[in-house]
């Protein structure tokens, strides 16, 4: 199976995803109050660049964009769901931020995501980005031989329905590895015991992205890439990219 990855090429794939980590870390780090995505993008730019890789995102034109995507990271504040492009806009005390990244190493690609309050925060986004996080930790726990997608899929979205969470429609992750975006496809929601056998030397993107109120509803902006909530409340993204293996789940995007 073309899915499937050998030792070697997932250990090309953790120094990928280490870059990603370290990215996302610098960009957390850089994002305050007054500073611009745009100013962070660059940021990225540089980071991505300084560990021999590539950028994943600039210039991504999937089938369905009519344009291609513009930024090196993602950058959704508040009512962005996902893909955010970096512009000249300035973080403001009380921003949400989900901050999206992928970069390729010698032929590799690694994507992960982390949200994020600039400034002061409001608990109910806390409790936001907490149930994002822990929707994710359910996913890459259930990442193991043996099990189903739709096993990894309900423990994603099973309990974050139950909290009164909605989750983006008709997106989810994916699998990964000398593309960004490959077979399987990953979804936040389903049944158990459904779907393909998770298999060892699989590589999934794992991303839940949950919004505030319960619905999942969507729409475009007129960028033509950032999707807001249609309910107009916040959302939260959680990413990580994983290979499953005979010692249980193994995430690859960590520093």
């Amino acid at each position: 199976m073309s899915m499937i990855k050998s030792p070697d090429q997932i250990a090309l794939m953790r120094e990928a995803g280490r870059v990603v980590a370290n990215t996302l870390a610098a960009v957390k780090d850089a994002a305050a109050v007054g500073v611009s995505l745009k100013e962070l993008d660059e940021l990225a730019a540089e980071s991505i660049s300084a560990a021999g890789a590539t950028p994943a995102f600039l210039n991504y034109r999937p089938r369905w964009a009519s344009v291609p995507f513009p930024g090196v990271i993602c950058t959704s504040v508040n009512d962005a769901v996902v893909h955010g492009i970096p512009n000249g806009y300035r973080l403001q005390d009380g921003d949400l931020l989900s901050v999206d990244c992928g970069a390729f190493l010698e032929g590799w690609c690694g994507d992960a995501a982390v949200s994020f309050v600039v400034g002061t925060a409001d608990p109910v986004d806390l409790a936001l980005i907490a149930a994002t996080d822990a929707a994710l930790a359910r996913g890459i726990e259930m990442a193991r031989l043996g099990n189903k997608m739709g096993d990894l899929a309900y423990a994603i979205g099973g309990a974050a329905r139950r909290a009164g969470y909605g989750l983006l429609a008709d997106h989810g992750g994916h699998g990964i590895g000398r593309t960004m975006h490959a077979e399987p496809p990953v979804p936040n929601d389903g049944r158990p015991g459904r779907g393909i056998k998770l298999t060892e030397g699989l590589v999934i993107a794992i991303e839940p992205m949950l919004i505030l109120g319960g619905k999942d509803d969507y729409y475009h902006d007129d960028d033509e890439w950032t999707l807001r909530s249609a309910n107009g409340r916040r959302a939260a993204h959680s990413e990580h990219t994983v290979a499953i293996t005979g010692d249980g789940p193994v995430i690859l995007t960590l520093p």
